[in-house]
């Protein structure tokens, strides 16, 4: 893992973007895996002014999103659809024929997760996810207990991610407990993992990532498995981190090799 540590949330955002921005400058027709959450929403608002300003584009790219709950259409106010085009795709140069979320209302959900997976294949695998992480250690709606290996499937959502998301639900309206979401072992193939993480109460939860075991408790310690992850906070998300300074001086000789590379 690539452990980066940042002021506040807003730095934390402006280094992910950038990272999403290299990736399309470098491949136009990049597949982009997205997640949906109050974390990647200043992400977005950076990559929608990048696009604006035409310094990227987004119009050969694919998109593939982490997850969708379960009995909503892709038009109610609460599904990770309507999300996505609020947040994103209504404002870029991106084709929605091109961009995927599980869909929510579909006839028969193990079809529709099998066929997410042959399309994320058929596009050539994700190169690069982005991620938010849960209280509870969850990635996409990859509960605690998770496996590794797991593919996209239907998942029951736990006490604590209903609470946390209940907030964007009315008083009395109809909140789904069961989700569609990419697995562990479809998130673990993507060529690029950056997860960001802002605020006290990702604390414990970044800590269990980073310095815990590798275990189903915290489905987001499988991350310590890949290749390429770049895990993004702020001082806050890592304030339990047992040797920050550690982290830092990991850091900055990295940007040292990368000015380096650059240069050759």
């Amino acid at each position: 893992m690539q452990i980066v540590i940042l002021d506040d949330a807003a730095q934390v955002a402006a280094y992910g973007a950038n990272i999403f921005a290299k990736q399309l400058l470098k491949k136009p027709a990049s597949v982009l895996g997205l997640a949906t959450g109050s974390t990647p929403v200043a992400l977005y608002q950076q990559l929608i002014e990048k696009n604006k300003a035409g310094d990227i584009s987004f119009s050969q790219a694919t998109t593939f999103n982490l997850d969708e709950y379960l009995g909503l259409t892709g038009e109610h106010p609460q599904s990770y659809r309507y999300f996505m085009n609020e947040q994103l795709f209504n404002h870029v140069d991106i084709d929605k024929q091109n961009t995927h979320v599980p869909p929510g209302d579909a006839v028969n959900p193990l079809v529709a997760c099998t066929e997410y997976e042959q399309k994320i294949a058929a596009a050539g695998g994700v190169d690069i996810q982005l991620l938010g992480i849960g209280r509870n250690g969850h990635i996409g709606f990859n509960e605690p207990s998770s496996g590794l290996t797991s593919r996209t499937r239907v998942k029951t959502l736990t006490k604590a991610t209903i609470e946390d998301n209940a907030r964007f639900f009315a008083e009395g309206e109809y909140q789904p407990h069961l989700s569609i979401t990419m697995g562990i072992g479809t998130i673990l193939e993507a060529k690029k993992v950056v997860l960001l993480a802002t605020g006290a109460s990702k604390a414990d939860a970044v800590h269990a990532m980073v310095e815990g075991p590798l275990m189903a408790k915290c489905p987001a310690s499988a991350l310590q498995l890949h290749k390429d992850a770049v895990i993004i906070i702020d001082k806050a998300a890592a304030s339990k981190l047992e040797d920050l300074e550690f982290y830092r001086h990991i850091e900055a000789e990295n940007q040292k090799l990368q000015a380096h590379l650059a240069t050759l």
